[in-house]
């Protein structure tokens, strides 16, 4: 399958999926774990996203009639329920990201079951309803890991860049995401990196052309942005941009991936049929 065989519903030339990871300070409690800091710089920093940035971001989506795919950790969640009902009431998709942000590559079989355990009662005590989508914190994951996804029940995984559209990994449905369509390659700046941000201007221009092309290609967008960066005044001002000039195109399907998903399963089925290949071309 290539993409310009793809074929989206009604006649559409792209489908559009805005979503963020709801992270918080969870990566960073991650990766501190065995050596925790009584430095608040950085914790500060991205608590600034369920503060300020969150709701900054979901005003602006509202503002646009736009529903969106949460992918929200367990401990997030249960530190803010208030943040994911109001995504659910206002109609938000909200999926699993793990508990504490682990990395997967990390996780033995059995570990990973119980975060995804621990991670889906986190989400159904506000209001959400299994099978949950699943995206994998740092967008890595192993073919042992895929089958635990599937035993587990998971509706769909947005975690890998096989094809820019849809298709099926291991029997799971993938809703794939981009590097260039993630907020943080531009944004994150934190204590120790060696490059400074990029403007707002040059990020939205690019996310543009993005868009284009996935018109012009047939492909998927898949915009991935995390509250503590582009819920920052300027960056959510640039964002306003990129929707005054799509939002309203017919050409485009805007929507969420629980429904790209089950788009796909029930126009391909399992057609094409990836399989995770280690070490082969």
């Amino acid at each position: 399958m290539n993409s310009s065989a793809y074929q989206w519903p009604d006649g559409k030339k792209a489908a559009a999926i805005v979503s963020i990871d709801f992270d918080g300070p969870s990566p960073y409690l991650w990766a501190t774990r065995e050596r925790p800091t009584t430095a608040l710089g950085e914790l500060e920093l991205r608590r600034f996203g369920p503060r300020q940035g969150v709701h900054r971001l979901l005003e602006l989506f509202a503002s646009f009639d736009l529903r969106i795919s949460a992918y929200v950790p367990g401990a997030v969640a249960d530190a803010h329920p208030d943040v994911l009902a109001a995504m659910l009431e206002a109609g938000h998709e909200v999926a699993i990201h793990g508990y504490m942000h682990e990395k997967v590559s990390e996780l033995n079989t059995e570990e990973l079951r119980a975060v995804l355990e621990k991670s889906a009662r986190a989400l159904e005590k506000v209001g959400a309803e299994r099978p949950f989508g699943y995206r994998s914190p740092s967008w890595e994951l192993t073919a042992e890991a895929l089958g635990v996804l599937a035993e587990f029940g998971i509706a769909y995984d947005s975690s890998l860049m096989g094809y820019d559209h849809p298709y099926v990994m291991s029997g799971i449905v993938e809703v794939p995401v981009q590097w260039q369509l993630d907020d943080a390659i531009f944004y994150r700046y934190v204590p120790g990196s060696n490059w400074p941000p990029v403007t707002p201007g040059e990020v939205i221009s690019g996310w543009k052309t993005d868009l284009e092309g996935a018109k012009r290609f047939g492909s998927l967008f898949m915009l991935t942005m995390h509250p503590w960066l582009s819920g920052r005044a300027g960056r959510t001002l640039a964002l306003a941009s990129l929707f005054d000039e799509y939002r309203s195109d017919d050409s485009i399907w805007w929507t969420t991936a629980r429904e790209v998903a089950e788009y796909h399963r029930l126009t391909y089925g399992d057609m094409h049929d990836e399989q995770p290949r280690i070490g082969e071309i």
